[in-house]
Parts: C-alpha cells; sequence; structure tokens
C-alpha cells in the first residue's frame, strides 16, 4: 500500500537500478555505541515530543503510546476463517475468485494439471477478514471416474470452514456436481450453493434447478459482471465463523513449531523420519481427514520441538495428479501454523523455480527462516563450484537467513538444526528499545541524508517497532522515502542490530506540520 496513511516495505528481495549506494565508510556503529540506554531514551522522548506539532491519527497515537503487538494475544494467533471455491471445470470459480478478490489474481484458465503459485489467498468483505481457497477444476479421467473432480476439492474442504460450490446455472447439474455434493455432505461443512452464469434475469429460472442438489438456496450469480456477488457474500459472511474453527496445532505456548518444507522428493519425508528416530513421543491425528496430516513432536537438541505437517502426506496413489495441489496449499497452511520454516533444499540438482517460489511463500509469511541443504553427503568439487553460483544468484535475497548443510538419508549434520533454529526464532521474537532505534535512525541519516528530490528533502521525525514475530518498524516521515533509501535502512538496521533468520518489514507513515489555527 502506498497511501498517504502508511507504505509497506516492498520487499528485501525486490531489486532496483536506484538503490542508495553511500560513499565511504562511516562511523554509524562506533558513535552509537557511545551513546547509553539513558540518553537514547532522552533523545527519543524530545522527538516523540515534537511530533505533537503534526497531524497524527487515533491508529499513530495508539502506536506512540507503546502500543505493541508480540505475535501472541489471542486474536493475533487466531487464523481467519477459511471460504473453499468448489465446483468443477469451466464454471467460473478463478473468475469468481478474482471477482471477490477485486483484482485479478487467481489463474482463470481451468486445464487440468495446470501448476499454479499460489491457490490461497487473503481476502475481505464489509472490513471482515478471510482466507480464500482456490481449488480449480479436475477433468474426469479417461475411465470416466467422476471421483477426480471431487479429490481436489477434497482437500480444500479438509482446511475449510465453509464450502462455496459453483455450478453452472446455464448447464444445469452434472454428474460432476452431483459427486462433488456427495463428498460435501461426507465432511458436514456448511455449503453455499451459487448458480454462476447467470448475467441477466431472463437466467433466473435457469438457476432454480439447482434446488435439485438438495443444499438449500442457490445465489445466483455472474462472475463475469458481477451481478448478485455483494448478495451472496452478505450471506456468506452471516455463515462464517469470526475466526476459523478448523482442526489446527494449539499457537500458544508449547513446543515451538517448525514448518519443514520444501519442492516434492527434496527429502522432507526422510528427514522428518531421520528426526523422529525411535524418539518421537506424539503423532497428534487430526480427525476426520482422509490423509491424515500430522504434527509430529521431536526430540532435538534435549528439547522437544513440533513440526507442523508437510512432509508426510499420506497420498493415495491415484491423487497424483492433484500433488502440486495439495502441496502448495499444505505448505500454505503449515506455515500459517508455524513460526519458522525450514526450506529444504537439494544440492545435487540445480536451483529451480519451483524452489525460489516455495521459498518466496516462506518469506512472505512472516515466518523466521532457516535455509537446510540436503544431500551434502553426494557433493562433489564440480558441482560445488556451480552451486556456489546459484546461492549468489538465486538466494541473494535470503542471505540473512542461517544456513545448514544436512543429509536427511544419513541424519549428518541433523544437531546442527537446532542453533540454527533458536537464532532465527530469537530474533523473530526480538524488540529493539525505542531509545536505542531513534538513536540509530539518528546517527545513520546523520552521515547518510536522504537524496533531495525535487527541491525537497524528505525527514524522518521518529522510529518505532510496531510488533515483532516478525519485527515491524514504522517511520514517520515528512515526505516518502525512496524505497531504494529503504532498503538501505533495512540493510543497516540488519547489520546493526543482527536479525539473522527473520524478515524484517520497515514502512512509513508521511506526516503533515498541523496549520495553525488562527
Amino acid at each position: 500500500m502506498s497511501d498517504s496513511k502508511s507504505a509497506a516495505h516492498p520487499g528485501e528481495g525486490e531489486l532496483s537500478h536506484q538503490d542508495y549506494v553511500p560513499t565511504g565508510t562511516d562511523r554509524v556503529a562506533e558513535r552509537l555505541a557511545e551513546i547509553t540506554d539513558e540518553d537514547a531514551e532522552t533523545r527519543a522522548a524530545g522527538l516523540l515530543a515534537g511530533l505533537a506539532s503534526y497531524e497524527l491519527d487515533d491508529e499513530d497515537a495508539a502506536l506512540l503510546a507503546g502500543g505493541f503487538d508480540d505475535g501472541t494475544s489471542e486474536d493475533a494467533l487466531r487464523q481467519d476463517p477459511v471460504l473453499a471455491i468448489v465446483g468443477r471445470p469451466n464454471v467460473g470459480k478463478s473468475t469468481l475468485v478474482n471477482r471477490i478478490l477485486g483484482r485479478r489474481e487467481a489463474v482463470v484458465e481451468d486445464t487440468p494439471g495446470v501448476t499454479r503459485d499460489r491457490v490461497q489467498y487473503t481476502a475481505d468483505w464489509n472490513g471482515r477478514n478471510f482466507t480464500l481457497v482456490d481449488t480449480g477444476g479436475w477433468e474426469r479421467d479417461a475411465r470416466g471416474i467422476h471421483l477426480r473432480v471431487a479429490e481436489q476439492a477434497e482437500i480444500a474442504v479438509e482446511m475449510a470452514d465453509v464450502v462455496l460450490l459453483v455450478v453452472d446455472a446455464v448447464v444445469g447439474i452434472t454428474a460432476s456436481d452431483e459427486a462433488i455434493v456427495r463428498m460435501l455432505r461426507k465432511a458436514g461443512k456448511p455449503v453455499v450453493l451459487v448458480g454462476n452464469k447467470v448475467d441477466d434475469i431472463v437466467q433466473e429460472a435457469d438457476n432454480a434447478s439447482l434446488w435439485g442438489l438438495g443444499l438449500g438456496e442457490p445465489y445466483p450469480v455472474s462472475a463475469v459482471h458481477g451481478r448478485g456477488v455483494a448478495d451472496m457474500l452478505d450471506h456468506v459472511m452471516d455463515v462464517l465463523p469470526e475466526f476459523s474453527a478448523v482442526a489446527g496445532v494449539d499457537r500458544t505456548g508449547g513446543p515451538r513449531r517448525v514448518a519443514l518444507i520444501g519442492r516434492p522428493n527434496v527429502g522432507k519425508s526422510s528427514l522428518l523420519n531421520k528426526l523422529a528416530g525411535t524418539e518421537r513421543v506424539v503423532v497428534d491425528n487430526v480427525a476426520g481427514t482422509t490423509r491424515d496430516p500430522v504434527d509430529e513432536l521431536i526430540e532435538l537438541g534435549d528439547r522437544t520441538w513440533r513440526f507442523v505437517d508437510t512432509a508426510g502426506i499420506r497420498r493415495r496413489q491415484h491423487m497424483a495428479q492433484g500433488a502440486d495441489f495439495y502441496a502448495s496449499l499444505r505448505t500454505q497452511t503449515a506455515l500459517e501454523k508455524a513460526e519458522v520454516a525450514v526450506v529444504l533444499l537439494a544440492v545435487d540438482e540445480i536451483l529451480s523455480e519451483q524452489d525460489v517460489r516455495i521459498l518466496q511463500l516462506a518469506i512472505e509469511s512472516g515466518r523466521a527462516l532457516v535455509l537446510a541443504f540436503n544431500k551434502w553427503d553426494l557433493l562433489d568439487d564440480e558441482r560445488r563450484k556451480y552451486l556456489e553460483r546459484e546461492i549468489e544468484q538465486d538466494l541473494a535475497h535470503v542471505e540473512w537467513a542461517p544456513r545448514v548443510n544436512i543429509s536427511a538419508k544419513t541424519g549428518w549434520h541433523k544437531d546442527r538444526l537446532v542453533p540454527a533454529l533458536d537464532l532465527a526464532l530469537a530474533n523473530w521474537d526480538r524488540r529493539i528499545p525505542t531509545g536505542r532505534l531513534n538513536a540509530f535512525l539518528g546517527e545513520l541519516v546523520s552521515e547518510h541524508p536522504h537524496p533531495v528530490r525535487g527541491g525537497k528533502q524528505p525527514r524522518i521525525l521518529f522510529g518505532t517497532q510496531a510488533s515483532s514475530r516478525p519485527p515491524k518498524f514504522v517511520l514517520f516521515t515528512t515526505g516518502f522515502l525512496d524505497p531504494g533509501y529503504r532498503r538501505f535502512i533495512t540493510r543497516r538496521l540488519r547489520e546493526t542490530f543482527g536479525f539473522e533468520g527473520t524478515p524484517i518489514e520497515v514502512s512509513m507513515r508521511v506526516r503533515e506540520k498541523r496549520s495553525r489555527k488562527k
């Protein structure tokens, strides 16, 4: 977002030809070390008092009064309700997803087997946030088994609070629609029935035939034109719970939660099995699921860790076609439940686009991050040379993540995961005192002022940390800071305060001086 209220940091991996490049060396670290905590707090108090002459809103006031989210409040730990959209191919699910989101995000080609980067989106309606899961459609296989389309839906239904079943009102009820309905009855989740492609009042009669599915009133909509979508969403809001009620891990207290993620066949299951060994203490089965997702409690480094399910996917053989969809959805869900992501990369193969996509999911999730390079025991000198080049090119934007070289198969160096996890989590939880942060900003800006643009030079009035898990910083400024300069501040924040193993976000709030009343 880049409105007058705030602008989020554009991402540490984002490349720009206009990055701010400081000239020469500086003494920011030395000068900062010379400032006592007491002096830093006094300085910050003066800067804060100066903000009183600027236009501030209620949200600003709460933040400046010491409002801080450490990520452990009950609401922060609860997840938004999940709405899954299911239906056979070509009924307009992805078009409806885009209509609900208000932007073109979902892939609208409903080709069976198409791999999509994302199947889960954050959405809102009338001020209420919810998670939208787009399932895509599957054709029947050559033998005419109707279950194929229902299987992908089944995966999403497991994780949903409410299901939106989309049917083509013009075509009417098909055998595939009936197969999905049978699965939904078995799942026992609330269902909202939508008749799509009702573009005008003449087609309302087509929609009425959908009562025959036995799911109650069918809501007539036109995903293409937006007709009827608002009424349908109003009804969905009545059915959705305030927070997700889907069975999952308890996110308060207990062992730290780790998501072991990576592309298929990268060694996740092997590593999980090696870590569990014979010391596995508990396997939590989530009731009512067909693929038994499990969270493993594992003893590692004399402590218990909870590995949220991504690796032990017990998928039926005939579900192979849906593997990409399933892996993507399970990865995103596991990241939501986790505190730290271990991204597994196989060093005996070239780093793939899929590796980079999964890594991006982990970064966007805001979780702490550890990179585990698997199959290190298979690395020869020639491959090592190319690997170093790939890491330099493809992983430069996550150079802040701790790296561990392991062998999932033999368990070699598995003990090195613990210090890496500890380091990443400690920094993910970290809070920088306001005085120390503003002392740093003052010294940095003094040595490296923001470039003058159009005769103006924006100033940083005050900085504060709004939250941890991950650390997020807000800068009150007199004008927009160049993205390149903001990335410079972010880099120096890392160098000065550490933050190894956690994404950090820097946003700004541009504020104007109060107009003097005559």
